[in-house]
């Protein structure tokens, strides 16, 4: 995924020249890995979280860098400690120890080829328990491909079916048939749900969906694309937790937090499609507990 010496991990092709220090979109300086936290987590959706938690580490930096993120400390690299990369499997292998469901690599898509070497690494040392891709949905195919036989589960954001919001949240006009293609991928690799006597996922889709404060229209393009698609092959995750991070003069809706009324035409929606594989939140879950304390542990 360097092509002529120049980087072309994400659909950025930024080309810029990691071997010498060069930085590109992502943030992330050369070609270490950053990370800021590794350790059990418990706000993912039931069959990820389980009962022991999600074996979750978080890494630094991000293709996207959406202007309302909600882990802007560690997509901007604000919060970001340098792993040697031999340190990436033993921290695989320790999480598993500690009793994690799986492990669950969040926002890795600037570092494939790395997590692609510490998993192959890992497994060959011994690690079992499922691998969890959980992503923007702003991937490559290439990596993507480049991960068969290693990830078990893909756990993606989808985030726009309008490419003038992708392109005003996120730079990324191209982001609508990005994410389809990368969404077709991971179906092609695991095509249908596994789950095990406990109820949690052990291969599958699943596609998560932020609602934003004032882009219902957006989430419902979301919702109908993927159930029209693939049906009760890929489970949707409608989520009600977006915290404003600041304010935004620049898109004032996102200055507030989604309401009752908006979540509500939302899952109803969901409902009317015949949507029966889905995840939605109950009750006020807009909370910051679900953003853990990046505070390096577990590296």
């Amino acid at each position: 995924m360097e092509k002529n010496n120049g980087c072309t991990r994400c659909p950025r092709n930024c080309g810029i020249v990691r071997e010498q220090g060069g930085k590109g979109f992502c943030g992330v300086p050369g070609t270490e890995i950053y990370l800021a936290r590794a350790a059990l987590h418990f706000w993912e959706e039931p069959c990820i979280s389980g009962m022991k938690g999600s074996g979750t580490v978080f890494f630094c930096g991000c293709n996207l860098r959406c202007i309302y993120c909600q882990n802007a400390g560690i997509a901007s690299m604000r919060e970001a400690r340098a792993v040697p990369k031999e340190r990436l499997p033993e921290i695989f292998l320790e999480l598993q120890e500690k009793g994690a469901h799986n492990i669950n690599l969040v926002t890795p898509t600037h570092y494939v080829p790395e997590v692609r070497e510490a998993l192959s690494t890992a497994k060959a040392k011994g690690l079992v328990i499922p691998v969890v891709y959980n992503c923007g949905g702003y991937e490559g195919l290439e990596g993507l491909r480049s991960l068969q036989g290693l990830a078990d589960i893909y756990l993606m954001d989808f985030k726009y079916m309008d490419p003038d919001l992708a392109s005003r949240f996120s730079s990324a006009p191209d982001y609508p048939e990005t994410a389809k293609a990368a969404l077709s991928e991971m179906v092609r690799q695991q095509p249908e749900p596994v789950f095990d006597e406990a109820g949690l996922m052990t291969k599958g889709v699943i596609v998560r969906h932020l609602l934003l404060p004032g882009h219902v229209k957006n989430a419902k393009a979301v919702v109908s694309y993927v159930y029209q698609t693939y049906g009760d092959r890929v489970y949707l995750s409608l989520m009600n937790q977006y915290t404003p991070m600041r304010e935004f003069p620049e898109a004032p809706e996102l200055s507030r937090r989604v309401t009752k009324r908006e979540y509500g035409r939302l899952t109803d929606y969901a409902l009317s499609l015949g949507v029966a594989n889905a995840f939605i939140q109950e009750g006020g879950t807009a909370e910051e507990s679900f953003i853990p304390p990046f505070n390096f542990e577990g590296l």
